[in-house]
């Protein structure tokens, strides 16, 4: 085994990923994480690679865009993946997990790994190169405390921001079940999510409430830029009476038993944990105050008495401006022997994020090995992230999760225009393809 060793800053999803991936090629990998000396405003547990928005991971359809990356991931063995299958929660068509036992099942595979060194302790800088540690990964996702992202403005020359929020978490035996019903959107039987109805009344009441609800101020060096695909509820209905029922409230496929009929609005429960004694409102990130968020979500049907494990919170996402400052090959153009990985690269979302962590750490191990680091190809979904995130028009350039919208034209035979109820399978044939076809050459 090689005697350098490969540096990676942060033990979240990315880093974790980074780590495994490389030290399964050979590399002898030092993990840094701050936590427990010091934890961010977001997060709580010691143990690596905790989940603090969501616990899900969204659509596990393999015809889906973010579905065929899971599955190219589970083909690259990505740790996140195996740690996800090992900890499911039902969750309907989406992939969620048991936030406590993923993240345990993380640490542990992690520290039981022979070529990886976990340190808990803070760097407040990055490294500069050295012949024992000629690489590092900065993976200290979307808040990356302030002595990095210095030191990282001083690398690249800038750095941009905006802000994440978190859904609030409730318990479950302090549900009204009597007016809360069991359903996933179009399915039959049970299905896997708590739903409360609202009628028209119900809803003009909440959105009034919620309307006029305090909300926590940004500081003054902070700028109002959120991400479109994680919007606060109370952002979202800035932009109309309606806009929450065509978005997380959305009633279409949930039919209330008792009536047969979709009610006028929906808010949605989803399983937090295996032993169901815990809930996330779907779609309900907010930076309402916590004293207001108690009030105005016990205007929700059957959250009249609803308990709140934790409430929802608004933070700071750091990321890079990537075609400016990244290379295909997830190397900083300034400084080569870095890489970034996770959400400071400009992905959005666990599985993206993850996915980064994983080619980092392969590009990681093959520029240690002395090998060329080959970008997946375009047609694979972790090809269409760096493509985006290198690609793009710098100009424009903002977050993104994975999104059909980012892959190249999709042709059919003799170029005629696919069918679009076929075209996710296709996208997933042709990715799959090309990705073995890839991993056999570049990826070992």
């Amino acid at each position: 085994m090689d005697d350098r060793f490969l540096t990676i800053i942060g033990g979240g999803l990315a880093g974790c990923e980074a780590a495994w991936q490389a030290a399964q090629r050979g590399c002898r990998v030092i993990l840094y994480d701050m936590k427990p000396q010091r934890f961010s405003p977001a997060h709580s547990s010691p143990d690596l690679a905790e989940l603090v928005c969501s616990n899900s991971f969204r659509s596990d359809d393999p015809f889906s865009a973010v579905g065929l990356l899971k599955e190219e991931m589970r083909q690259l063995d990505s740790l996140i993946m195996a740690a996800a299958a090992a900890t499911r929660v039902p969750a309907g068509k989406a992939l969620a997990v048991d936030r406590t036992l993923f993240a345990r099942f993380i640490t542990e595979k992690i520290a039981a790994h022979p070529a990886i060194a976990v340190r808990r302790e803070e760097l407040s800088a990055i490294p500069r190169a050295a012949a024992a540690h000629p690489l590092t990964i900065l993976a200290t996702g979307p808040l990356t405390s302030d002595g990095l992202a210095r030191s990282l403005q001083e690398i690249t020359g800038a750095h941009l921001a905006f802000y994440d929020a978190i859904a609030p978490i409730v318990t479950a035996d302090s549900l009204n079940r009597e007016i809360i019903y069991q359903a996933s959107r179009y399915d039959e039987g049970p299905g896997d999510y708590l739903n409360c109805p609202m009628d028209r009344n119900q809803y003009l009441t909440f959105i009034t409430a919620l309307a006029a609800a305090d909300k926590v101020s940004l500081k003054h060096f902070e700028e109002k830029k959120y991400f479109e695909g994680c919007l606060p509820i109370e952002v979202m209905l800035e932009r109309g009476v309606d806009t929450l029922r065509f978005g997380p409230m959305k009633p279409v496929g949930l039919p209330d038993p008792r009536t047969g009929r979709d009610p006028y609005a929906v808010v949605q429960l989803r399983k937090e944990n295996v032993a169901a004694t815990h809930y996330n409102m779907v779609g309900f990130q907010t930076k309402l105050t916590y004293s207001e968020q108690q009030r105005v979500f016990r205007l929700i049907p059957g959250m009249e008495q609803a308990e709140f494990e934790r409430l929802g919170s608004i933070h700071r996402n750091t990321f890079v401006c990537g075609p400016r400052v990244l290379e295909a090959t997830l190397q900083l153009k300034a400084r080569e022997d870095i890489l970034l990985a996770g959400q400071i690269t400009g992905v959005e979302g666990y599985v993206e994020s993850s996915a980064m962590g994983l080619l980092a750490g392969i590009n990681a191990a093959h520029l240690l090995q002395g090998r060329e680091p080959v970008p997946p190809p375009a047609e694979t979904a972790h090809g269409a992230l760096i493509r985006h995130l290198t690609a793009t028009d710098a100009a424009h350039f903002q977050p993104s999760n994975i999104n059909f919208g980012l892959f190249a034209d999709l042709a059919g035979e003799n170029g005629r225009k696919v069918p679009k109820k076929l075209r996710g399978q296709l996208r997933a044939e042709k990715a799959l393809k090309a990705l073995r076809a890839w991993q056999a050459i570049h990826a070992g």
